[in-house]
């Protein structure tokens, strides 16, 4: 008499699934940054030529951050991953209102802090005479500048933000 045990583990493969790369995929849930495709409103339009350049942005971006949430709002880092200048068509229209539609800058802050960011840029209004910075509007006749958000994720990607050419400055 002949008994059989069979074993319930399973048997090793020998097929051609070891040769063959095994695919993983990572989500992750937290992300740490927050990337913000914003651009640099005035009005009214400007005619001047001059492009903007990281370091004024970065102040643009810090005086709002300071007008709206004081010392605290200085102290959350911000990144400008890129400055492109803006379109060729200097003027929009767009549902009656007026004003130039200015650079386009990408910047990544912490995904805790975004919301804070978001509504500090979004509230504010700047003027460009060189120290009116703080807010105000034009007190030197010269014209505003605001920042409208255009993009918002958590991922560059997700920002529309283009592969090409970034740069932290």
């Amino acid at each position: 008499m002949s008994t059989t045990t069979t074993s319930k583990r399973k048997s090793p493969t020998t097929t051609t699934s070891d040769s063959s790369p095994k695919t993983i995929h990572f989500t992750s849930r937290t992300p740490t940054w927050t990337y913000l495709k914003l651009q640099l409103v005035t009005n009214p339009p400007s005619t001047s030529t001059s492009p903007l350049d990281p370091l004024t942005a970065r102040t643009y971006l810090s005086a709002a951050l300071s007008q709206f949430l004081g010392l605290m709002g200085t102290t959350i880092p911000l990144d400008i991953l890129k400055v492109s200048p803006p379109p060729s068509s200097s003027s929009s229209t767009e549902g009656g209102k007026t004003g130039g539609s200015g650079s386009t800058v990408w910047a990544r802050v912490p995904r805790d802090d975004a919301a804070a960011v978001v509504a500090a840029l979004s509230s504010w209004i700047g003027g460009s005479t060189g120290t009116n910075t703080n807010g105000g509007g034009d007190a030197a006749g010269g014209s505003s500048v605001a920042w409208r958000l255009n993009g918002r994720g958590h991922s560059l990607m997700g920002s529309a933000v283009p592969a090409i050419g970034l740069e932290c400055v």
